[in-house]
Order: structure tokens, then C-alpha cells, then sequence
């Protein structure tokens, strides 16, 4: 299964390896407290709207988000694609796509950013499709030099892939400088850039050398940069899963944080089977990537790829939490450290935009940012309690069918099935 934050961090000591440079770039790395909040601004269906298009569907919604407090917002891969959803990009500098025009596109991007809230663009640079074959790379023009030379095309005269193939286009090779390396960097600034956006989400890190992603972000100078490694997981073994996050984000010289795609798994059995206790590891930290290196981490839910669309029975699925327990899942992200995703669909077409905002406010209102504290106060069959250390003030939270309370000198920020917020 596979589909896909620029920062310094100081970091607990743990027991497994990676290294920490000083090497900003994500709005968490900083200053290590960063209170970004990231919309997933399309799902897998966004592609398939008119009248209005897709661009100019959230065009509609810009104030009403900036409302909801979000700091940052990831759009669709911009490009002409074979694929109506973006992901088997043709030609990188057309940016007539099937979620509007180049011109919708720079004007809801201009909207947001003049409401504060940053754009940031869906990176496919893994692989490429040809304008009329398989190979003939156009606009910009690439030969077959581009396409590593282990393609199932069995027509690339590049070097060999540096991660895992991808058979439903060509994989491009990144050790070319003169073509691919140039030309990305070129589409970034010269195309992308005059745009409006100012942050990069990579798709399909898997499928190429990290440090290649590190080196796109820092020639466009990325304010928010985020790679997506998904992986298969071991539910009884998850350090090997978050050591591979760490290794991606050092591989980027440290340009760029991860999915946390640990903490979506332990979420998705959590909230499906009442296996709460996954979500506390050995040392008493949350279990998934956000324990260890909680400034790199961008937590979600679900997304485009992992669940359903507008509603529970459609969309992708390939990973979804149960549809049921969603609310229980931003109780968690919201309430916690990392940098936190909302997807678009749970807003409006789940009608769960009053008690997102809820905790959204909440944790606003206590100062959480990417790298508080949390002491985990149960984590068991059945349910999961914390209390996480803002910047002004503490939220405790729980989530899960068991009743749990933080005591006396708390006020209910807000509740719902099987969760609850709390302010000190």
C-alpha cells in the first residue's frame, strides 16, 4: 500500500538512532514549537468536480477555514497528468489540470495566502508519463536519459533507480543533473513559485533517494516541506516502521519531516479493535513517529489514499479508521505534539466541522504546539487518557468506550462518542 516539514528540533534522548542538524526549514523547525495546523485540502474525488471545479469549490471555503485557524494548506498535484487525479504527471509545466485552470489555480492559492494561510504543493517527481508514448517526455523535454535504466519500459538509458519502482509510469533518475535535477528545480521556481506556493509535499518518497528530496526543497526554498514514506507495518514491532521515518528525514539532511504513518496504524487498531494500549510505548511516549522526533512528525487521520471521500463508502479505503470513530482520531492528533492534518471531506462533507474547530480552538487556546509534553495517564484496553503541557495552558484528553477523568480544576472544552477535551 502506498500512495506520500523542514525544521531543527532539540530531542529527548531515545535508544535508536538519527541524527539532528540545524537545518531549518519546516514552520516546526524553528523554533521547535511550531502551531501549524495543515489542511488536506482535496480528497480522491476532488478531481471529478464542476460547476463549480474544485479549485473554486474551496475557493468558497478560504474564509471559512481561516476561521477554523488553519495555518497551512496542501493542494493536489498541480500538473497536466494522464491521471485525472494528478499522480501520473505529464507535463510538469501545464498547469491546466482536471481540478480547474493555471489561472483558478493561482487565484484560490492568492486567497489563502492573503488570509494567512500557506499553500503547499503535492511533489510527483518520482515518476512521469510520455505526451504519446510510453517515453517521450515533454514540456520540459527529457530523453531517455531521464528514466533509470531498470524502467519496465526497457527503454532508459539512465542509471539505476535509487528506491522502488513504480510500474504504472517511468521512474525518473534523480542522478541526472543536467536534465532531471535542473529541470525539477527550474518547474519548482520558475513554475510553481510565481504560483503562490511556498511548501512541498513529496509524493511517493519510497520510490527515490531521500536526499534528493532534501535538495528540491532547499533549491526552492521551502517554508513547509513533508514527505510521504508509507510502509508496510508491523503492529507487534513498530520501531523498525518509525526508524524508517527517521531515516527519511535524515536522508534529507533534515529538509524535510514524514507522515507519520506509525500513528496512523496504531490509530486505525486502536480505534477498530479498542487496542488502546498500542498507542504508549516502552519509554512511555506515544508510540508512533510523533514520540521520537514529535517536530518532524505531521500526524492525520485519514487521507486521499488511506480513506473514503465524501462519505464512508467511497473513495480509495485502502486504509481507512473505522468511519465511525474519526471524531476519536482528532481528539487525538488535535490534543497531541506533531503537526496535525484535518482532510478536507471531514469538514464539509461529513459535517464534522463544529466539533473539529472545537478542538482546533483548543488547542489554540492551551498553546499546544509541535513539540509539548505529554504524560500519558492510561493507555489501555479500551482507552487512552494524556496530558499535554501547552504554552499556556494543559489539555487533558481521552478517547476510547472506557470513562476516564482528569479530576478537579478542569473545564470541558468539548466531547463527543468516546472522547473528551479538558482545559487547565
Amino acid at each position: 500500500m502506498q500512495k506520500k516539514v523542514r525544521i531543527s528540533a532539540m530531542l529527548a534522548t531515545i535508544t535508536l538512532a538519527f541524527s539532528v542538524q540545524a537545518h531549518a526549514a519546516t514552520p516546526a523547525a524553528q523554533s521547535g514549537n511550531s502551531q501549524a495546523v495543515l489542511l488536506q485540502g482535496f480528497h480522491w474525488n476532488s478531481a471529478n468536480y464542476s460547476n463549480p471545479n474544485w479549485y473554486n469549490t474551496v475557493l468558497n471555503n478560504v474564509a471559512d477555514l481561516k476561521g477554523m485557524g488553519f495555518t497551512h494548506v496542501w493542494f493536489p498535484p498541480p500538473s497536466d497528468s494522464a491521471a485525472a487525479e494528478g499522480y501520473l504527471p505529464r507535463q510538469l509545466n501545464n498547469l491546466n489540470s482536471k481540478y480547474g485552470s493555471s489561472a483558478e489555480l493561482t487565484n484560490v492559492v492568492r486567497a489563502f495566502t492573503n488570509n494567512g494561510i500557506k499553500a503547499v504543493a503535492d511533489i510527483v517527481v518520482n515518476h512521469r508519463v510520455g505526451s504519446t508514448g510510453w517515453s517521450d517526455l515533454t514540456n520540459p523535454n527529457w530523453t531517455t536519459h531521464a528514466i533509470v535504466n531498470n524502467d519496465e519500459c526497457n527503454c532508459g538509458l539512465g542509471n539505476g533507480d535509487t528506491g522502488d519502482g513504480f510500474g504504472a509510469a517511468r521512474d525518473i533518475d534523480h542522478r541526472n543533473v543536467g536534465e532531471v535535477q535542473n529541470g525539477i528545480t527550474t518547474w519548482l521556481n520558475s513554475t510553481l513559485k510565481p504560483v503562490g506556493f511556498s511548501g512541498l509535499r513529496f509524493d511517493y518518497v519510497k520510490g527515490f533517494g531521500a536526499s534528493y528530496a532534501g535538495q528540491y526543497a532547499n533549491a526552492f526554498g521551502a517554508e513547509f516541506c513533508v514527505g510521504e514514506l508509507w510502509t508496510d507495518l508491523n503492529l507487534n514491532d513498530v520501531n523498525p516502521h518509525r526508524q524508517a521515518i527517521m531515516n527519511w528525514i535524515n536522508g534529507t539532511n533534515n529538509s524535510c519531516g514524514a507522515f507519520d504513518f506509525t500513528t496512523k496504524g496504531l490509530l486505525n487498531d486502536a480505534l477498530a479493535n479498542g487496542n488502546y494500549w498500542r498507542l504508549k510505548d516502552s519509554q512511555g511516549k506515544p508510540q508512533g513517529a510523533v514520540g521520537w522526533w514529535p517536530a518532524m512528525s505531521v500526524t492525520f487521520v485519514d487521507n486521499h489514499d488511506t480513506g473514503p471521500s465524501e462519505s464512508c463508502g467511497n473513495g480509495q479505503n485502502h486504509w481507512p479508521v473505522p468511519c465511525g470513530a474519526v471524531m476519536q482520531g482528532y481528539a487525538y492528533i488535535l490534543s497531541h505534539p506533531g503537526i496535525p492534518t484535518v482532510y478536507y471531506p471531514h469538514i464539509y462533507n461529513w459535517n464534522l466541522k463544529t466539533p473539529i474547530k472545537a478542538l482546533m480552538a483548543a488547542r489554540k487556546a492551551a498553546g499546544v504546539h509541535s513539540t509539548s509534553a505529554v504524560a500519558i495517564q492510561q493507555a489501555t484496553q479500551g482507552l487512552y487518557a494524556a496530558i499535554v503541557t501547552g504554552s499556556t495552558k494543559q489539555l487533558a484528553m481521552k478517547i476510547g468506550p472506557n470513562s476516564w477523568s482528569p479530576g478537579a480544576g478542569w473545564t470541558l472544552q468539548t466531547s463527543g462518542t468516546n472522547y473528551a477535551v479538558w482545559m487547565k
